[in-house]
């Protein structure tokens, strides 16, 4: 069996495919165009966000087993595509959930206690504490949209801080754990003091989070995105912190990351953003920490094995 990798990875992913019984071709420099040559050689393809994986590269992949996906995310692969030509997708989930965690709580305690806004302030020259007095994390209503890997380990650390965590996930029912109360939507508006996002970028989610939403919030709320960008509308979030809908918010995560190809249009929403003194903003890095870089690895292979070598 052998496997073509074709995105930077962790260094150990060789050695554990070699211990499972795989060979591979590390090429995270190679084109699509080559990964389309080569491909049909392989029983295996391991990727991160550089390449999309849709018809056309599939219609190469006649011996193809799986696709892994190291990370969480699949909005980069086309799964009907994939299903249909009978390849089983791998994605590691649980390798970056904790990463993604408490990256999420580091965030939230950012904008209650204006640690980013402070810090500025202090290195302009400027000492305010009665503009900077914080609020406590302790005691207050966290509303979840989605309850997967990521939302429960939110959850978690959330419930350990004496928070009353609500969730909503349209795909589980009556699924409340010790972490978080499973509630509907209409729940999360009335109730939350801060809504964190961790459902995935589907066509459903695509800008599910806009002035509509905002405006179903019966009080202000900080609002956390550490999940994919395109799930949150930004002129619309700008304009709900500007009329006061919204109390704040800290984003991981952006509609177009590249930020030397900006549309006019995005351009003119990230000079806003970054203008704003009430947005935390981070560049994707939730779920990419030194510890989680090693452990996609593990669950990727640890699924190679007990998914792919398991049926073989």
């Amino acid at each position: 069996m052998k496997c073509l990798i074709v995105d930077k990875m962790h260094e150990s992913i060789g050695p554990l495919l070699v211990s499972i019984g795989w060979d591979y071709i590390y090429r995270p420099e190679i084109t699509r165009e080559e990964i389309m040559q080569i491909l049909p050689e392989f029983d295996g393809l391991i990727i991160r966000s550089k390449t999309r994986v849709d018809q056309e590269l599939i219609s190469r992949a006649a011996g193809l087993k799986f696709i892994g996906r190291a990370g969480a995310g699949i909005d980069n692969l086309e799964e009907a595509a994939i299903e249909g030509a009978g390849i089983s997708l791998l994605n590691a989930p649980e390798g970056n959930r904790n990463a993604v965690a408490e990256h999420t709580l580091g965030l939230i305690l950012g904008l209650l206690n204006n640690i980013v806004k402070s810090d500025d302030e202090i290195r302009k020259g400027t000492w305010h504490r009665e503009n900077n007095r914080g609020l406590e994390l302790s005691g207050k209503t966290i509303g979840l949209l989605g309850y997967g890997f990521m939302g429960m380990a939110v959850a978690e650390k959330l419930a350990c801080l004496g928070c009353r965590v609500l969730a909503y996930d349209k795909y589980k029912k009556d699924w409340s754990d010790y972490s978080a109360t499973a509630v509907e939507m209409d729940v999360i508006f009335q109730e939350a003091d801060i809504f964190s996002i961790h459902v995935p970028l589907t066509s459903e989610t695509r800008t599910l989070v806009n002035a509509d939403y905002f405006d179903k919030f019966q009080k202000p709320a900080f609002i956390v995105n550490t999940a994919r960008g395109e799930i949150l509308d930004l002129n619309d979030l700008i304009t709900a912190i500007d009329q006061g809908k919204i109390k704040g918010a800290a984003l991981d995560v952006l509609e177009n990351e590249k930020l030397g190809n900006l549309t006019e249009n995005q351009h003119i929403t990230f000079n806003k953003l970054i203008k704003s003194s009430k947005i935390i903003l981070t560049p994707h890095v939730a779920g990419w920490t030194y510890e989680s870089y090693k452990k996609i690895n593990e669950v990727l292979v640890e699924k190679i094995q007990t998914k792919i070598n398991g049926n073989t």
